[in-house]
């Protein structure tokens, strides 16, 4: 029941975090990018990348990295959110961004965890 517990934890702090940050970014930016769940998702593969690197040599609980790995990391995250704007945006005829945002987060995203294990493990 601990790691039920450590999961709910996490992931409403992801939420939390999630929404501040598309909060904070959406009174910088009105454009039609969806560019705060674009820093949402890049910022959680980071902390995933940095939370497998630090979990990797160190013994943690299994709490512990069920409510980074999969709480915080999962409600911080939001492939949901990514493919709503991806699929409105396709609606109202803008290709161009939907295409752009898919290859800019799933190339970015991917990047940060690469990067982020090479760093780690060197």
């Amino acid at each position: 029941m601990n790691i039920i517990f450590a999961i709910f934890f996490g992931g409403g702090l992801g939420s939390v975090a999630r929404y501040g940050v598309s909060k904070s970014v959406f009174s910088l930016w009105n454009g039609t990018f969806p560019l705060g769940t674009l820093i949402a998702n890049l910022l959680s593969c980071l902390v995933m990348g940095l939370a497998i690197g630090y979990f990797y040599d160190k013994t943690s609980s299994t709490e512990l990295k069920a409510m980074i790995l999969v709480g915080f990391c999962g409600g911080f995250s939001t492939f949901s959110t990514f493919s709503f704007e991806t699929f409105s945006l396709l609606q109202n005829g803008n290709y161009f961004i939907a295409g752009l945002n898919v290859v800019v987060s799933l190339v970015f995203c991917m990047a940060i965890l690469m990067m982020t294990q090479v760093s780690l493990n060197n």
